[in-house]
């Protein structure tokens, strides 16, 4: 295991909580809506979820260039289930897409923080990542539950 990098901040930059906590919001709104019966907002909410988790697998695909002795397999891994989460529920009927886009998200609140410690992504994603995830898993409920889910 390496040591947290050095080369990025402790403290969350402005642009990454904007680009942080903005997509996560959008989902809770969407969530939000859908429960409110806003036609379009379940299929915009579902289709926002899949991609931001689509492009959080990407995040952990680049930070892998970037880490000391190359991609770790649990890098590879992490980015294969995001991706894999955000591409079935494209296909997935919104009740079902749910549960997996979670599971995607999950991946993201477990193992970034981790990350961050270990120096396989900035330092910040010990405190963004719980937060700006947990933002984004009540949207998903609010999702499902305005998807027919119980």
């Amino acid at each position: 295991m390496t040591r947290p990098r050095i080369d990025t901040p402790d403290k969350t930059p402005l642009l990454s909580l904007l680009l942080g906590y903005g997509p996560a919001l959008v989902i809770l709104v969407a969530g939000a809506l859908a429960l409110a019966d806003v036609p379009w907002a379940l299929t915009f909410g579902m289709l926002w979820s899949s991609a931001i988790l689509i492009f959080l697998a990407g995040v952990v695909r680049g930070l892998s260039f970037f880490t000391e002795g190359g991609p770790r397999l649990s890098q590879v891994a992490v980015m294969g289930v995001r991706f894999g989460c955000g591409l079935l529920a494209l296909i997935l009927p919104p009740v079902l897409a749910a549960p997996v886009l979670a599971v995607g998200y999950l991946s993201s609140l477990v193992y970034d923080p981790f990350a961050a410690r270990s120096g396989a992504a900035p330092r910040y994603f010990v405190k963004l990542r719980p937060p700006q995830i947990g933002i984004a898993l009540v949207g998903l409920v609010l999702l499902f539950v305005a998807a027919g889910g119980t």
